[in-house]
């Protein structure tokens, strides 16, 4: 794995305070933001893509920031919430936002939990910000972490793009990120995936379901 990365180096410093100063919103405020962004909420997607979910199965977001995703899926009734973050200030300022979520510091090249032990395991903008050398890693430690499904929305493009980020280079990189995942591991079959445009730009987000093959869903009725 790799050592600490040029990205996360950003992202444990000033750059990543002022990100989670920008983007510390409330579960109402992202879905706003969803709602004006792609015209459906993500409270809507989770459903689309988890409602049939049992809602005691374990789920780890990575890159969590202070948990405003986790906290839809908790209005949603997901009681056994975990996240992970590299930003110890996004780390301290979720304790006061979230109540009955686990998130503590880590990255998503050593996720600190033995091997599949979560049900799901998700990040939302988060491999974007992964250089392309550097995304296998990531997503190993994403496959081993998971028994049964992996989610993700991301910045999509067919080939990696690298994006300028607030002025600076080497920070964002739209992707296929999905296809990605499935090349690098057989065990992993797409369930469901919906890609969406911005409102305002040319730009599209991928949401992604995989499921490994050779693992038992935990799913309702």
């Amino acid at each position: 794995m790799p050592d600490i990365t040029e990205q996360i180096k950003h992202w444990t410093g000033e750059f990543g305070k002022e990100y989670t100063d920008r983007n510390a919103l409330s579960a109402e405020e992202l879905d706003a933001l969803y709602e004006r962004d792609f015209g459906i909420t993500r409270t809507k997607l989770n459903d689309i893509f988890l409602g049939r979910l049992d809602r005691s199965i374990r789920i780890l977001e990575v890159g969590s920031n202070v948990g405003s995703q986790l906290l839809l899926l908790q209005q949603s009734k997901f009681s056994r919430l975990y996240g992970i973050e590299p930003q110890s200030y996004a780390v301290e300022l979720s304790k006061s936002r979230t109540k009955n979520i686990n998130i503590i510091d880590g990255t998503v090249f050593d996720i600190p939990f033995k091997d599949a032990y979560f049900d799901l395991v998700f990040t939302s903008g988060l491999l974007i910000h992964i250089n392309p050398s550097d995304i296998a890693s990531a997503m190993r430690e994403i496959h081993r972490s998971t028994k049964t499904y992996i989610w993700g929305f991301e910045y999509y493009a067919d080939d990696f793009t690298e994006v300028p980020y607030r002025g600076h280079k080497n920070l964002l990189w739209k992707g296929n990120y999905a296809e990605q995942y499935l090349r690098l591991f057989p065990d992993l079959k797409l369930i469901k995936e919906k890609r969406l445009r911005y409102a305002d730009t040319d730009n599209t987000n991928s949401m992604f379901l995989l499921r490994k093959s050779s693992s038992g869903a935990h799913q309702g009725t």
